[in-house]
């Protein structure tokens, strides 16, 4: 047996920062404003539904790519909010969350050799999701504080080898919100250099002032072909626990994803895919109360950060709030976290896990907002006294 087990494509792995950070939380006693979960309930008639599922004995495995009905769910949700029209039998794989719609479709359609294009700063799973498609990364920057990206930059990370470009918005960690205009930039690309475009949208619904609306990039004029959505149930309603998600991509493009995700999890819960369909026929009025919840949380947290001291990078979208710490007299974000989780209680993410570069995160903290109002008053609360202790 060899000394070391480990497979080569994992050397570079480490345990998330961000659940890590939630795991000195809970040693600490700390409010954790570091993993994005919610800290409030889910919709109570998608609990009811979820329920109710159960006890009708939806207790099997649905269709591996998703139960019909809750494909078709997905069918009329996007027919309704964007005009797409789908095949819930040719191009709709549902998943075991995001997460897991992100590594099949990669797996599935990404060879060795080739290159995958990322934004930095970036959520973490893409680059291990890159490592094991044994791809190489490239990165190009987005640039605070309303997070831009450099256009001849971007042209130049694409190549010969460019397999595809993850797309991650409304942007977690920044949030940042890609305009049409940039959207259609980064397609005019993937079209000059043959490459896909790999959408994370989970944070579809949540957006402020006039950053909306929501484009996804299937639906842009030559994308149908090269797109490859991915989305989950976690954001919209609140469910990050019941890992449901899907890929919504062509036919040619589904085919391949649908085998990886057959040998990776076979198929995601079949009670909780019955109350998505639940879920996914929310009125419109239900998104409008989510983005206007989740506007008046930010702005709670933004409050309190700015009285601590804290330089925040106001989002347009998600619910994360990126902070500049230099005035603090810190530069080793990492030392700078773990001090406030022992010291003031609260937790937040240090800013070089989103960065290949540590060196180029470390004056950045990121919080997470999707918390009650009692929790962010009683985190900001904190955060003032040990800044101003």
């Amino acid at each position: 047996m060899r000394a070391n087990a480990a497979a080569r494509r994992t050397a570079n792995f480490t345990e998330s920062v961000i659940r890590e950070m939630t795991r000195l939380a809970l040693e600490h006693r700390a409010v954790n404003l570091a993993q994005g979960f919610p800290d409030f309930p889910a919709p109570p008639e998608i609990k009811a539904a979820a329920q109710q599922a159960v006890c009708d004995d939806i207790n099997q495995y649905a269709i591996t790519w998703g139960a019909k009905n809750f494909r078709d769910a997905l069918v009329a949700k996007y027919r309704a909010w964007y005009g797409l029209e789908i095949d819930p039998e040719r191009e709709i794989t549902v998943c075991c969350g995001s997460t897991e719609g992100m590594i099949a479709s990669l797996l599935a359609t990404v060879d060795p050799g080739d290159e995958v294009i990322t934004f930095e700063p970036f959520y973490e799973n893409y680059g291990p999701d890159t490592e094991l498609c044994g791809a190489a990364r490239k990165l190009v920057t987005l640039y605070p504080p309303d997070w831009h990206f450099d256009k001849d930059a971007l042209r130049r990370a694409f190549s010969s080898r460019t397999r595809g470009i993850i797309l991650n918005t409304p942007n977690n960690p920044t949030g940042k919100v890609f305009r049409r205009e940039e959207l259609e930039f980064i397609a005019g690309l993937c079209h000059e250099f043959d490459a896909l475009a790999y959408t994370d949208e989970i944070y579809e619904h949540i957006l402020y002032g006039d950053a909306g609306p929501h484009h996804p990039m299937i639906t842009l004029d030559g994308m149908r072909d090269r797109a490859v959505l991915v989305n989950s149930m976690s954001k919209t309603y609140s469910v990050t626990g019941w890992r449901v998600g899907w890929v919504i991509a062509s036919p040619a493009l589904t085919d391949p994803i649908r085998k990886v995700h057959d040998f990776l999890t076979v198929g995601a819960a079949a009670p909780l895919q019955q109350a998505g369909v639940t879920a996914l026929a929310s009125p419109r009025e239900y998104y409008a109360r989510l983005k206007s919840e989740y506007q008046h949380r930010r702005d709670l947290l933004l409050g309190w950060l700015q009285r601590a001291g804290f330089h925040c990078y106001i989002p347009d979208g998600a619910y994360y709030i990126m902070t500049d710490i230099s005035g603090f007299g810190a530069d080793n974000d990492v030392e700078f976290v773990r001090r406030m989780i022992v010291e003031a209680e609260v937790a937040a993410v240090p800013g070089s896990s989103f960065y290949a570069d540590p060196a180029r995160g470390a004056r950045q903290v990121r919080f997470c907002f999707c918390k009650k109002d009692n929790t962010l008053q009683e985190a900001g609360e904190r955060l003032v006294r040990w800044t101003r202790a």
